[in-house]
């Protein structure tokens, strides 16, 4: 968990492969939905082009879909849930499939550093390798370093529209944080998102590994 920007997916890939884990994201679920054209899809874009949260209804649907249909031993879940409604929704889910939730890491960052690493983000629409204007450009100014395909930039990575994802973030995902902290049968993890990459990968790895020692 975490707001916009505080480097989620990529800590997410990272770990869900070191611990051999499913990695869900519902950010990317949903993208997926959205490019499909679908009616849901045409629905998701409305919210999700204006920096605002899917209702959750919405979201509990698309993800449930996706948690049942895993039937891997471990699961990531990244940008889910997002209000306290989609975290009850989730407690349900688990205990019906008989996966508990054995952590919750929060990864914090500063706004400003939020808002340069989104603006500045740029990806592949072909192979999804990310990158950015200043700390990680392409070798050729739009274009990927990977497969040679266009660069672009989400809809939704404007500064005005990430000021409004980050009011969302505050008002309606916050509260979810007290509500696993409140649990008291939860690890919780809180990591630095503006620390150098690796040395995020290890602090919330190292924690992980405490939980079954």
């Amino acid at each position: 968990m975490g707001p916009p920007g505080a480097g989620k997916g990529t800590q997410a890939k990272r770990l869900a492969e070191q611990f051999g884990m499913k990695h869900l994201s519902s950010g990317d679920i949903l993208r997926a939905e959205k490019a499909g054209g679908s009616e849901l899809g045409k629905t998701l874009a409305k919210y999700m082009d204006a920096g605002q949260l899917v209702p959750d209804d919405v979201v509990v649907s698309v993800m449930a879909k996706a948690l049942t249909s895993d039937g891997s031993a471990g699961l990531l879940l990244d940008g889910f849930p997002r209000t306290v409604p989609q975290a009850q929704s989730l407690d349900a889910q688990l205990a019906q499939a008989g996966k508990p939730l054995d952590a919750v890491v929060v990864m914090t960052a500063d706004e400003s550093l939020i808002l340069n690493r989104i603006t500045g983000r740029w990806s592949c629409p072909a192979c999804g390798e990310v990158y950015h204007t200043v700390t990680m450009p392409p070798k050729q100014a739009g274009v990927c370093d990977k497969c040679g395909a266009a660069l672009t930039q989400r809809a939704d990575d404007t500064e005005a529209v990430v000021r409004k994802r980050l009011d969302a973030y505050n008002r309606q995902t916050e509260p979810v944080i007290g509500y696993y902290r409140s649990r008291g049968d939860i690890k919780m993890i809180e990591v630095d998102g503006g620390a150098p990459a690796a040395k995020v990968t290890a602090d919330i790895a190292s924690a992980l590994k405490s939980i079954k020692a």
